[in-house]
């Protein structure tokens, strides 16, 4: 219901012609948690979505954490340690990640996996609690201005590693 020529983005760079059969085996590499936003890739590829999405996975994606730390002051250094690496889901260790503080109250995550709701488990792991979760970037495909609820296809140079 997504794709089709009324919520194609207006600006997309590619020019290329849309055609219904573009929609044919098309299925979403990845997903979002429904209380989440941003960039999301649908391919008719089963190879780009093994890429994207399987175990073995060495593709970045960057997420935008909008947090709250209901304790005294700002987050503990020990625990934004604890978020880059040293956390635990269902008895298994994360990969390392990369966090970084953007603003006072939005975290910067890059990571290499993607387990179920994993940044939200991962903040309420250290006293977070997440307000609002924007995926920007998979791979070296960034979200830029794509607004939500429209799509584009992939620019001829665009590649996820």
């Amino acid at each position: 219901m997504l794709v089709v020529p009324a919520n194609r983005w207006k600006a997309d760079p590619t020019k290329l012609d849309f055609h219904p059969g573009h929609l044919r085996h098309l299925a979403p590499a990845g997903r979002l948690d429904i209380d989440s936003t941003g960039l999301l890739v649908l391919t008719q590829d089963g190879r780009i979505a093994k890429l994207l999405i399987g175990d073995e996975t060495r593709v970045e994606k960057e997420y935008l954490v909008r947090v709250q730390y209901p304790g005294p002051g700002r987050l503990p250094d020990e625990a934004l340690a604890r978020l880059r690496h040293g956390l635990e889901l269902d008895g298994h260790a994360l990969r390392p990640a990369r966090v970084s503080w953007q603003n006072e109250d939005q975290l910067r995550f890059v990571l290499r996996e993607g387990r179920k709701r994993q940044i939200r488990r991962m903040c309420e792991l250290v006293g977070l609690k997440v307000l609002g979760l924007k995926r920007v970037r998979i791979g070296s495909v960034a979200l830029g201005q794509l607004p939500v609820g429209q799509w584009r296809y992939l620019g001829e140079n665009e590649r996820f590693v």
